[in-house]
């Protein structure tokens, strides 16, 4: 399976992907993201200086407006 990083907030959505066998990282640092296959982040930190540092080339999937299953469920589409 997967290695996903989660953002620390998002307490339910790791617990979902680790019982679908995922490998769950936190991210609670940019490094943190090296490895991943996707990260998951809540959309909540604003990027507002426009400010574009790549620290991955993992896919992103934002949280935002979605519950665990939906974003499992985009996980395991984008793995297909």
């Amino acid at each position: 399976m997967a290695k996903i990083g989660v953002e620390q907030s998002l307490t339910n959505v790791s617990e979902a992907l680790r019982q679908r066998g995922h490998d769950v990282v936190e991210l609670k640092q940019e490094s943190d993201a090296k490895d991943c296959s996707f990260c998951v982040v809540s959309g909540l930190d604003s990027n507002v200086m426009g400010m574009q540092d790549t620290f991955t080339n993992a896919s992103v999937i934002l949280a935002n407006g979605l519950s665990a299953d939906e974003i499992c469920q985009q996980v395991e589409e984008k793995l297909r």
